[in-house]
């Protein structure tokens, strides 16, 4: 049984590497002991896993994802997760703290969110295998004069590729519309803002948009409403808290921003069609 804490755990890189960055290879049987995921936990980092050899079935925020030869994954600090199974995996896992990113790649990863295991192409897989060997090399060079320097360098290199594959696969080859742009600009909004920022008015204020405009741009870009957008990502952060930690529905509310515990309840179970308690429960039994 998972023990619940006051708190989502989060493990954070501060207290083990000073540079903010950190590299590894798993060996069969060692990816659980490499991220120490028998408990879900999130991170102050992000983190990005290729697959050498072997399989593994990792949960994020409710979902489970096999993650296998030639796959890459990337895992943003704000997604709870953990290792389901380890199936012999030989994985490299880089994890970089916010301030060793380049920041055009971190806006990038912002909008990447929530991001599934990607499946690459032999040679693109063979370029980003080559790459991460490089970083775990430089990694283990620590009396270079400019490691920190070639460090985060060859890191930001990783990224770059991983993060190109991803907008490859998962945006038009033709330039973003208006529509689309919008959105990606709402959904990071939104992300950082969803505890304190409720009405869709007050989202295309932000912007600088009419409410009606945000609301069609956003509709056409994924189907969805801008309030259906906000309710839904109110929703998953208060069933990562009912499901791993031990506040009360009424303190979860008012870390969400709810000061009316009665209506907050009313909204989950009108969004979730079952009650916060009967979530909670249901997913520990």
């Amino acid at each position: 049984m998972r023990k619940k804490t006051k708190f989502i755990p989060v493990n954070s890189m501060a207290k083990e590497f000073d540079t903010g960055i950190a590299i590894g290879k798993t060996l069969s049987d060692s990816l659980q002991s490499l991220v120490r995921s028998d408990y879900p936990h999130r991170r102050d980092y992000h983190i990005f896993i290729l697959a050498e050899k072997g399989s593994a079935c990792i949960e994020i925020d409710f979902e489970k994802y096999k993650i296998e030869t030639p796959y890459v994954l990337y895992i943003h600090p704000n997604q709870v997760h953990r290792v389901v199974k380890d199936e012999k995996a030989d994985f490299y896992i880089v994890e970089i703290s916010n301030e060793n990113l380049n920041p055009e790649y971190l806006k990038l990863l912002e909008h990447l969110i929530p991001a599934k295991p990607l499946l690459l192409k032999s040679n693109v897989f063979s370029i980003v295998h080559q790459s991460v060997s490089l970083c775990i090399n430089i990694f283990e060079r620590k009396h270079d004069k400019l490691y920190p320097s070639l460090l985060k360098d060859c890191c930001n290199t990783l990224v770059a590729l991983v993060v190109s594959q991803y907008l490859e696969q998962t945006t038009p080859t033709d330039r973003l519309s208006r529509f689309d742009f919008i959105t990606k600009e709402f959904q990071i909004l939104l992300e950082h803002d969803f505890t304190l920022i409720k009405r869709p008015a007050e989202y295309a204020a932000a912007l600088n948009i009419s409410t009606p405009y945000l609301n069609e741009c956003v509709r056409n870009a994924t189907g969805f409403s801008v309030s259906h957008q906000i309710q839904q990502r109110i929703i998953l952060e208060a069933k990562r808290l009912l499901y791993y930690s031990d506040k009360s529905v009424k303190e979860i509310a008012n870390e969400l921003g709810y000061d009316d515990y009665a209506y907050f309840s009313r909204f989950f179970t009108k969004v979730v069609g079952m009650t916060a308690l009967t979530f909670r429960k249901k997913n520990f039994d």
